[in-house]
């Protein structure tokens, strides 16, 4: 091997311009919609229309991210409020950790990423493997109880509280504006580092040396889980650049795909907004080993276009 590292400016620009271009769009729509969420739902409606039995309120709310998108930097701040109001913890933990990714502006870049790569087969297995996992630890949380998950101020919802907003309709309309403003600002520098990192990665590396990774399905798998930890990217473009991986797997890629909105670097520091620390490192533990062992034994093969 002669060369391991090669840098080559006119490939990485027209490379990570693909990706920032294709991906950009996404994010600004689900920011948006993350805006308009935080201002016009009323917290207490949403805890009002989820069943009272555990287990129906734990589908419904794995399923909510289907009519209530929000990406995973803005939804912790909405499900302190929501437990707050009273919410049942199983169910924020399964809208929390499902909607990331069961939402229609999700399948919509996750299927526009991998054209020519088994689009539909990617993006249902995304959908199906992120709602299955969230299920499961949301059921595992209903028998933990709060004083274990959640962090003390949190343990005890507030008092109904039967005020109205008196903000007037263009008022909501900046707030909701301002919201979507921060988020877009603070996902898209994550964005753009991961793309970078992702283009530098796939452009100037000598692939021949994660072959033997690429290779295995077990350490593939867990590789681009542990790199999607490390590159921290928003659900809504994060399939733009575990696209660029050729190399690897459709099985590894599902798994980058899966694991990366449920837990990466800047999420185990929002979680502490509302967990505790020691439920923080089991959530951790748990949520990689089921993807791992979904992708690794599951019959996945590699998608075609």
């Amino acid at each position: 091997m002669d060369h391991w590292f090669w840098f080559s400016a006119s490939d990485f620009a027209f490379s990570f311009l693909s990706v920032v271009l294709e991906g950009v769009p996404f994010i600004l729509v689900g920011v948006l919609l993350s805006g308009l969420v935080d201002v016009f739902l009323p917290p207490r409606l949403l805890a009002r229309v989820l069943p009272r039995h555990p287990a129906a309120g734990i589908l419904l709310g794995g399923l909510l991210g289907a009519v209530l998108p929000m990406c995973e930097c803005g939804i912790v701040v909405v499900i302190r409020r929501l437990l707050r109001k009273g919410l049942p913890l199983s169910n924020a933990m399964a809208y929390m950790l499902a909607a990331p990714v069961v939402n229609p502006v999700v399948a919509l870049s996750t299927y526009a990423a991998f054209r020519g790569q088994g689009a539909l087969e990617m993006t249902l297995w995304r959908m199906g493997l992120a709602f299955g996992v969230a299920v499961v630890i949301a059921t595992i949380v209903l028998f933990l109880g709060r004083g274990f998950v959640l962090r003390p101020d949190l343990q005890t919802a507030d008092a109904p509280d039967e005020g109205s907003d008196h903000r007037s309709r263009a008022e909501k309309w900046a707030s909701a504006v301002r919201s979507a403003v921060g988020d877009f600002l603070d996902v898209t520098v994550y964005f753009l580092l991961g793309a970078a990192v992702a283009t530098l990665f796939n452009t100037s590396v000598n692939q021949q040396l994660i072959m033997p990774l690429a290779e295995d399905r077990a350490l593939s798998v867990a590789g681009m889980m542990g790199l999607a930890a490390i590159l921290s990217l928003c659900s809504t473009s994060d399939a733009f650049v575990a696209a660029t991986f050729t190399a690897f797997s459709s099985a590894s890629k599902l798994a980058f795909l899966v694991f990366g909105p449920m837990m990466d670097l800047k999420l185990v520091f929002i979680y502490g907004l509302v967990f505790r620390k020691r439920f923080i490192a089991c959530l951790v533990v748990l949520l990689f080993v089921l993807v791992w062992l979904a992708c690794t034994q599951l019959p996945i093969d590699n998608f075609r276009g």
